[in-house]
């Protein structure tokens, strides 16, 4: 496969568009942590705090699937140089370094929907008791 300058660019706003939807995820959770501190603080319920918790982990997932959506950026601008430098051998590892990055990113999106739902499911068992 030959690698263009046009390659590692099309990753752009894939990624561009991921970091904006990590964003919003985080901005909601840490609204929803912010509400939920105010209330365990008024009443110390094991299920306020539970749910703290639970936040907790999912905000350390974005955090990490932030970082490494960022470097996946990062990286491919570093490859875009390097094609622009005719250094295509490292151009290719740092290409496809940017790649497991962003899928290891997406993995942990994946996880983190996963607590998502299972919180949600949680939260809504007790109406279905």
């Amino acid at each position: 496969m030959k690698l263009s300058l046009a390659t590692p660019a099309l990753l752009f706003s894939a990624i561009s568009l991921l970091l904006l939807a990590y964003t919003n995820r985080f901005l909601t959770i840490a609204q929803l942590v912010r509400n939920l501190h105010a209330r365990y603080k008024e009443n110390q319920s094991h299920i306020i705090f539970g749910q703290i918790q639970n936040l907790r982990r999912r905000i350390i997932l974005i955090r990490n699937m932030q970082i490494f959506g960022i470097i996946s950026l990062l990286l491919c601008v570093v490859c875009m140089f390097l094609l622009y430098i005719e250094w295509i051998a490292i151009a290719e590892i740092i290409f496809g370094i940017a790649l497991l990055l962003l899928i290891a990113s997406l993995g942990l999106s994946a996880r983190e929907i996963q607590i998502s739902v299972k919180a949600l499911n949680l939260h809504l068992s007790d109406i279905e008791e």
